[in-house]
This record gives structure tokens, C-alpha cells and sequence, in this order.
């Protein structure tokens, strides 16, 4: 996938040592353009809507409601890191919140062994992609699109269409209504969650893996690296995250629709995709990623905050994704630019 590139432009100290202080700021102002793009963002909803912005009650909401889409987001990463995409996170989510519901309810399954089932049937979503991709070679789009389909089918048929409803242990809604330290346990999740990635993907050779078989995989295969076996841990790993989005999003609602789901997939892939284009530009990375989603809620909140209409949110991503590739372009010139000076 040449859009999704896993080869950093940030500056390096070489590239930096015969710069002017002012060619300096403008090598890292694209590197961080996003962070600072959400930070100003705040400072302006803040002064405009002082009674409603900058309180706790915005806080919460906001972390209530884009921790599943943070999930997402960080799930869809992995795969970009190897250069694939997975469109399953938004097509799973819908079938793996439905089931989470109905086996409690109508298959009267003790909610810690249907979340287990949840999340095995999530794992073997990602072999299933990472066959279709490694082994039977379609392209990951294709491949992905198809299987998150069939997924969406097979939700619509469980349900008939209709809202799984029904009474649950207090455990299970506990999983996301939970609060600690006056914030939803939700956006714990998605720290610890970010926390793990990051280690994993700065300082393992797992991580090194993926960034180098998303760079080249011909060259990854001839320095050792098993190919297949990494591109398929990471379909897995995705799968398993957008089971986790889903029973995390089944304790939220406290019902199971088929219509519920489907949304999350724009804004999920535009905030892995926003993460590629800041911290560490062209190379899909866990606070790059935050970042962008950040951006999303940060926006959409503000705006619906001013009474935006119900449109404003799906072109507020298209807007801002547009705007985040213009900063990883300007990134990648102002970086061969440097690299023909210093030469």
C-alpha cells in the first residue's frame, strides 16, 4: 500500500545541525502540526464556550464517547504498520457488541465466558483476514472489505434485524460505566492500551518487524524476517482489539443493533491515518495516533457545542484528514529539500 508508508520523516539530529534556528521551527512544526492544531483548537473552544469546553463534564463525555473509536483506531494501526489495512474494525464491531449481548441473554452464557468467546471469535476473524491476505495474496482492501461484509450479513441475520435486548449481570456494564478518579475506566483502557503499543512498537524487534516489513517487505524477507507470520499476528491483533471495541461498546449501550457500528469505521480509519502524518510523519505510530483522534473529538465536540448540524461531524473528518496530509506533504518536501543541502 504506497499510501501508508512505515519510513519516519521526522528531522534527524543531521539534518539539523546546519540549519538556522528558523529552518529548524520549520522542519518540526510539520512534525508536530497536528498536536499543535489540537492544542489551539482547545484554546479557542475554551475562550468562545467557557461554561461548557473547558469543564469536567466535557471531559468525560468526550472520553466516554471516542474511547471505542481510540480502540479502533490503535486496532486498525497495527496492520498499517505492515502496510495493509483492516477494514474489519468497523464491520466487526457491529456483529462482536451483538453477540456479546446475546449469548447472555438468549444463550444464557455467564458474561466473563462470552466476552472470552467474543474475543476468540475476534482472533479468528484476523486469521482468517491474514490467510486471505499472506496466503491467498488478495489485496488487503479487497480482502477485508469482503470478510467485514459478510460479518455486517451475519450480524443482520443473528438479529433479524431487530435490538437484542435483555438484562445482564451489573459486571458486564460495569466494564465501561465504571468511573476512577472521576473519569470513565474507558480512557484507562485506551492509556494502558497505548502505553503497551508503544513499548511494543519503539523498543521490541516485533515492532521493528512490522515497521520494516510495511517499509519493504521483499527486503524484510531477506533479512529473516518471517513475512507471513508477522503480517498475520497483526490481522490477529486487530481482531482481537475490535472484539474488545465491541464488548466494550455492548456494555455502553446496553443493547445490540445492527444499525450501531457502521459509523465507527470513518472516524476510526481517519485517526490511524491522522497518526501517520504527525509525531513521527509517514509512519503509523501509537501517540500519532491518539493525536488524531484527539483532533476528531476535540472538533466535533467544539462544533456541536456552536449547534452544528448533524452533517458537520462526518465532513469535520473528511476535513481534517485532507488537512493532515497536506502537513505530511509539506513534512516530506521540506525533508528532500534539506537532504539536497546537505548535500
Amino acid at each position: 500500500m504506497n499510501s501508508i508508508q512505515s519510513t519516519a520523516l521526522e528531522p534527524t539530529r543531521h539534518e539539523l545541525q546546519n540549519l538556522s534556528f528558523r529552518q529548524k521551527i520549520g522542519r518540526w512544526i510539520p512534525v508536530y502540526g497536528l498536536v499543535l492544531l489540537t492544542v489551539f483548537l482547545m484554546l479557542v473552544f475554551s475562550i468562545l464556550l467557557p461554561d461548557t469546553f473547558p469543564t469536567l463534564l466535557n471531559l468525560r463525555s468526550i472520553i466516554f464517547d471516542k474511547s471505542i473509536i481510540a480502540i479502533l483506531s490503535l486496532a486498525a494501526m497495527i496492520p498499517m504498520a505492515a502496510g495493509r489495512i483492516d477494514l474489519t474494525v468497523g464491520y466487526g464491531i457491529v456483529l462482536w457488541h451483538i453477540l456479546a449481548l446475546s449469548l447472555q441473554t438468549i444463550f444464557h452464557v455467564p458474561w466473563p465466558l462470552a466476552v472470552l468467546i467474543v474475543l476468540c471469535l475476534g482472533a479468528l476473524m484476523g486469521v482468517l483476514n491474514g490467510l486471505l491476505v499472506e496466503v491467498a495474496k488478495i489485496d488487503s482492501f479487497i480482502a477485508t472489505l469482503g470478510t467485514g461484509t459478510i460479518l455486517y450479513a451475519i450480524a443482520l441475520w443473528h438479529s433479524g434485524g431487530r435490538q437484542v435486548v435483555g438484562v445482564v449481570p451489573d459486571g458486564f456494564y460495569a466494564l465501561n460505566a465504571t468511573f476512577v478518579f472521576g473519569l470513565p475506566i474507558a480512557g484507562y483502557y485506551v492509556l494502558a492500551l497505548a502505553l503497551a503499543m508503544w513499548l511494543i512498537f519503539e523498543y521490541t524487534p516485533l515492532g521493528r518487524y512490522l515497521y520494516a516489513i510495511g517499509a519493504s517487505p521483499k527486503a524484510a524477507a531477506l533479512n529473516g524476517i518471517p513475512v507471513r507470520k508477522f503480517v498475520m499476528g497483526s490481522f490477529v491483533a486487530s481482531g482481537v482489539l475490535t472484539a474488545v471495541a465491541g464488548v466494550l461498546l455492548a456494555s455502553k449501550l446496553r443493547i445490540g443493533q445492527a444499525s450501531v457500528g457502521l459509523e465507527y469505521l470513518l472516524p476510526a480509519l481517519v485517526g490511524a491515518f491522522l497518526g501517520s502524518t504527525t509525531i513521527k510523519p509517514g509512519r503509523v505510530n501509537v501517540w500519532g495516533t491518539l493525536i488524531g483522534v484527539a483532533i476528531l473529538a476535540v472538533g466535533i465536540s467544539g462544533i456541536q457545542q456552536f449547534g452544528g448540524s448533524f452533517w458537520v461531524e462526518p465532513m469535520f473528518n473528511g476535513a481534517t484528514l485532507l488537512i493532515a496530509i497536506g502537513i505530511a506533504g509539506y513534512a516530506q518536501r521540506k525533508r528532500g529539500a534539506a537532504q539536497k543541502v546537505s548535500k
